[in-house]
């Protein structure tokens, strides 16, 4: 049984940063600006409407957001192999990333119709970490691409002060939980994201319910 608690990724990273405060203090800062990407990012996708597709150019404008000056692979997909500690799964070899994304992309493509946003959302969110594309930032990055895909799907920069992503940062275990459900199942060649899908759905009900709660002054959740 894995600790999903202590999941994360254990690979050969050039940071630049070497002191673990300041590292720290810069992941925070970063994690701010790419929040603010992202939400660009949703407002320019319902200006295009129909038009919008998901690319792989935003998984690394995202990502270079996320490590830009931390790590010289920022905004670069990962040259080698990487382990992710805590976890069964034995992410792809590091040249069928490029493909493997470019894969995840049109499965959000053809199925944007007939989904709902919060499948694709949890689509998203596990496949990315399935695939496991970078040396690190990896759950960043699936965290805003699949709010930015919940968003855009909606077709509205979703309200609230409590996000999703914000939740699972205070909160992993349950991620964790639910990605290594999905890992399990697709062991068994079964797509499964139903404990994803509760799961992000739970997240959503808890981001809207604090706009209700701003606005009355009334406990929801």
């Amino acid at each position: 049984m894995t600790d999903g608690t202590r999941r994360h990724s254990v690979a050969t990273e050039a940071y630049l940063i070497k002191d673990a405060n300041e590292r720290a203090e810069a992941e925070a800062r970063n994690g701010l600006l790419q929040f603010d990407l992202a939400c660009k990012m949703i407002v320019d996708a319902i200006e295009k409407g129909s038009a919008w597709k998901l690319r792989l150019s935003m998984f690394l404008a995202l990502h270079r957001e996320a490590l830009q000056g931390i790590s010289n692979y920022a905004g670069s997909f990962r040259p080698a192999a990487v382990e992710i500690q805590g976890s069964k799964h034995k992410p792809v070899a590091a040249y069928q990333v490029p493909e493997l994304i470019e894969d995840l992309c049109e499965y959000i493509n053809n199925n944007w119709e007939s989904k709902t946003a919060i499948h694709l959302a949890s689509y998203v969110m596990w496949r990315l970490n399935w695939i496991h594309p970078f040396s690190d930032g990896n759950g960043r990055t699936s965290r805003m691409v699949s709010y930015l895909v919940l968003c855009v799907k909606e077709g509205l920069l979703l309200p609230g002060r409590n996000t999703i992503p914000d939740q699972i940062v205070d909160n992993r275990g349950p991620y964790f939980e639910a990605l290594e459900a999905a890992d399990a199942a697709i062991e068994n060649g079964e797509l499964d994201l139903s404990k994803m899908e509760d799961l992000i759905e739970s997240m959503l009900a808890v981001q809207l319910a604090s706009v209700m709660e701003s606005a009355s002054g009334k406990h929801y959740l």
